[in-house]
């Protein structure tokens, strides 16, 4: 089967939380949604503080993996009550990352039906203490 084409826009919320505070950062981008049988992948390119990030999201029915190249390199894989654990290589640090996922949603996006990604997972940085995040991904086809 072919592979189905399209320009997105959206929109990254992450949430990230502890017992004392929550941070919030929110992305917006345009980028390319692709359909391959049973499985979705969207890219696009992000400028944070100077780097310069290109993200690839690939979705099946039961996992997702979120791979970050550039001047921040990260291959985060996530299966529901699973623990995953990868690298997050920045320009001056290096650091283990262990992520458990405990919730995957997925609509992909139809017409001019908004698609919604949902990830709930924990995350344990150099072994120190787990943080909740809580990933929502919006995207849209935009107009012809």
């Amino acid at each position: 089967m072919e592979a189905q084409h399209r320009t997105v826009s959206g929109t990254l919320h992450m949430e990230i939380s502890d017992k004392a505070e929550t941070e919030k950062t929110t992305t917006h981008f345009t980028g390319d949604f692709f359909r391959r049988n049973n499985m979705d992948v969207i890219t696009f390119k992000e400028k944070n503080d100077d780097l310069l990030i290109k993200n690839l999201i690939t979705i099946h029915e039961d996992k997702v993996s979120i791979k970050r190249s550039g001047d921040i390199t990260m291959h985060q894989k996530f299966h529901v009550n699973q623990k995953t654990e990868n690298v997050f290589k920045h320009p001056h640090v290096n650091i283990q990352m262990e992520t458990y996922t405990q919730k995957l949603g997925y609509q992909a996006p139809t017409g001019n039906d908004q698609g919604k990604l949902t990830i709930a997972f924990t995350v344990k940085l150099n072994g120190q203490d787990e943080r909740n995040h809580q990933l929502t991904l919006l995207i849209k086809e935009d107009p012809k």
